[in-house]
């Protein structure tokens, strides 16, 4: 029996996939393979995967019902691990709408479909550390506030986590969310920072440093990330178990980071001496939708699951680099 995975062709979804069928699992992936941004760079992930023992891929959108559903028939799914979703916070201010229609319809089509499928397993979804929004507190907990988001992307994966809660609730359906910190790395997203200053300073541009460079953010290099979804997607929480809603619904929530907040200009200073050039810097303002700091408490994830991360950025920039170089023939 296969486990599904959302946004198969994404920059965690291909790890994930990567990763099971190194496990000796079937995977059946999806993807809409959206302009967002760049599908060849989606279609190269895609190649990397086509060709390996227990590896299908359906190109679906998730959003569409009846596409979902004529995507996975036949198949009799184990698990799923669904990371597919309109992604960016900066994003969601200029096209809201594709937010609603992908995160939050998308996100129940999930849910119907795993009501609807026998004997599932486990349900791991991706949420994000951008729930948080305006808390002040750190490091932030999976038992403090969050009905202050300062993104509408923040506030469709908190409506994701509410709509999880109540499935849970309603049909006993085991389920994970993974609270994501600034996951980077090879194979990333060419709209996150690291990416964006790299490509940047090597053809001599300037990079945009908000906040005047007072920020600070959680990096988590991929292999954390994957291995830490790995090992909570073989422990589905059981009825009455604790979970961050304290109810006995099948949901658990966690934060999956580094758990160790880099300042902005320290991960710049590290980027520089990976590429051997120096940034030009536009200091700007904060924009809409930021926040000045994230710092993941992972302490249930240790307690439940004995995570740790493992790589700091000294060791995942020079990485990321490595293989930017080698992918764009620099």
């Amino acid at each position: 029996m296969p486990i599904l995975v959302t946004g198969a062709a994404g920059f965690i979804g291909y790890y994930v996939c990567q990763a099971l069928l190194e496990q000796g699992e079937e995977v059946l992936g999806i993807d809409n393979l959206n302009d967002y941004y760049s599908p060849a760079l989606k279609q190269a992930r895609l190649a990397q995967l086509e060709g390996i023992g227990g590896f299908s891929f359906k190109e679906c959108d998730f959003s569409n019902s009846s596409a979902l559903l004529a995507a996975v028939k036949g198949t009799k799914i184990k698990s799923i691990v669904h990371l597919g979703a309109q992604a960016g916070v900066r994003y969601s201010i200029e096209n809201p709408s594709a937010y609603v229609q992908s995160n939050l319809v998308g996100h129940a089509n999930i849910l119907e479909l795993c009501r609807n499928t026998d004997a599932l397993e486990h349900l791991v979804y991706a949420s994000s550390s951008s729930v948080y929004g305006g808390n002040s507190k750190l490091p932030f907990s999976t038992d403090d506030p969050v009905d202050t988001p300062v993104s509408l992307y923040a506030a469709t994966k908190r409506s994701n986590e509410l709509l999880s809660q109540s499935y849970a609730h309603l049909y006993a359906l085991p389920q994970t969310g993974l609270r994501f910190f600034t996951v980077y790395g090879p194979w990333g997203r060419p709209d996150m920072a690291v990416w964006l200053f790299t490509k940047a300073i090597l053809e001599g541009q300037p990079i945009r440093v908000f906040n005047h460079g007072d920020m600070s953010r959680d990096f988590t290099y991929i292999d954390d990330i994957v291995s830490g979804i790995l090992a909570v997607l073989g422990g589905p929480p059981a009825p009455g178990g604790a979970n961050a809603f304290n109810n006995p619904a099948p949901h658990r929530i966690y934060n999956i980071g580094n758990n160790k907040p880099e300042p902005l200009l320290h991960m710049i200073a590290i980027l520089e001496d990976a590429l051997g050039m120096k940034a030009k810097q536009l200091l700007e303002p904060m924009q809409d939708g930021d926040v000045k700091a994230t710092f993941a408490d992972i302490s249930a994830l240790q307690a439940d699951f004995g995570f740790k991360a493992k790589t700091p950025i000294e060791k995942g920039i020079p990485e990321f680099v490595r293989w930017y170089r080698e992918y764009h023939d620099q």
